[in-house]
């Protein structure tokens, strides 16, 4: 995320890349374009000095995982806040719907955003805004609604993120061991946010968030960027958060995700490549949007990491122009309007 929010932020309108904060020291004084594979230099090279970098900047992007710190994460988010910088983020996952999440996290951020006179997003990187906005926009388009479903389908062997993928998702993990990510709770603690932002959007109170997981084992060995996937280890699982009101599932998040794409066929598939995202209605009329992102010389995670970033980046504009404060994917428009001069630097 963080490479994707550099080689955005040196293109987005309105936007200037002047600072980058790194807390590996092999990385200080390198060029931020060593990072994300950009073909001239940008001039921003790699700093461990944060009071310096936030002295330079107004906002910040903050890229940093929260997943196994999220405590240090606050922290952090706290000292840009009270430093007068305006945050965007996916690293709270609990913050996704401020109103559900811990009241110590909200308090602290409010009260750093109101002494440095600054705003904080945070929004998903799955990519977020296909599992708030675009799901709501869509309802839109329906006079009568079930349920709405979000879905990821993604083919993991493409996204080159060796500890995410074996240690926190367990691909290639044995069959008697539940990865991190599929613990009980986890989930809800990931997507629930989402899943009760979706229905404050649409005018429901979730009044209960429940999970389904099945795994399923590889059949056959496969080997691929990450190394070697034993045969009989964790080849695939299918994730669901659901959402229910009145004893009845509202709102769905589903994660149907792969090591091979050969593990467990009868599962939903991409339509293309190695996945997409998709917001399916159950209503009236029955409605799918599905979605990919694709970047010159990476991967689709990389196009879906892409598209996440820009939300973040494209919020910042909006977000100095509110009272100091917390907001969500709701409160942000998905489009936040441009001046046409700026907009105009879009086209290439």
């Amino acid at each position: 995320m963080g490479a994707a929010a550099i080689r955005s932020a040196t293109g987005f309108p309105g936007l200037q890349l002047v600072g980058l904060i790194t807390s590996t020291p092999a990385k200080v004084g390198r060029d931020a374009a060593t990072f994300a594979r950009l073909d001239a230099p940008t001039g921003v090279l790699a700093s461990d000095d944060v009071d310096a970098v936030l002295r330079d900047c107004n906002a910040v992007a903050y890229l940093a995982s929260g997943d196994i710190r999220p405590d240090d994460a606050v922290a952090d988010i706290e000292r840009c806040l009270r430093a007068g910088a305006h945050v965007v983020t996916p690293s709270l996952y609990s913050l996704y719907d401020p109103r559900s999440a811990p009241p110590d996290w909200v308090n602290r951020l409010t009260d750093a955003a109101e002494a440095g006179r600054s705003t904080l997003l945070v929004s998903g990187v799955d990519p977020g805004w296909a599992n708030d906005a675009l799901a709501v926009l869509a309802a839109g388009l329906c006079t009568r609604i079930r349920t709405i479903r979000c879905q990821e389908i993604f083919d993991y062997s493409t996204y080159d993120q060796p500890h995410a993928v074996r240690v926190s998702c367990g691909f290639g993990g044995a069959m008697d061991e539940i990865p991190m990510m599929l613990l009980p709770s986890v989930p809800t603690m990931v997507w629930g946010g989402n899943v009760r932002l979706i229905g404050r959007g649409l005018g429901l109170e979730i009044d209960e968030i429940t999970e389904e997981v099945e795994r399923r084992p590889l059949e056959n060995a496969c080997d691929n960027a990450m190394g070697h996937f034993a045969a009989g280890t964790q080849g695939a699982f299918f994730l669901k958060v659901i959402g229910w009101v009145d004893g009845r599932q509202r709102v769905v998040v589903e994660h149907i995700t792969r090591i091979d794409p050969a593990c467990a066929p009868d599962w939903p598939q991409p339509e293309e490549g190695a996945g997409d995202h998709r917001v399916i209605i159950d209503g009236d009329p029955q409605l799918t949007i599905i979605t990919r992102a694709d970047v010159p010389g990476g991967t689709r995670a990389d196009g879906g990491n892409t598209t996440a970033a820009n939300r973040l980046l494209g919020a910042i504009g909006w977000l100095a122009e509110q009272k100091p404060g917390i907001y969500d994917g709701l409160d942000v428009p998905l489009r936040p309007p441009l001046t046409p001069e700026l907009e105009a630097t879009r086209w290439v």
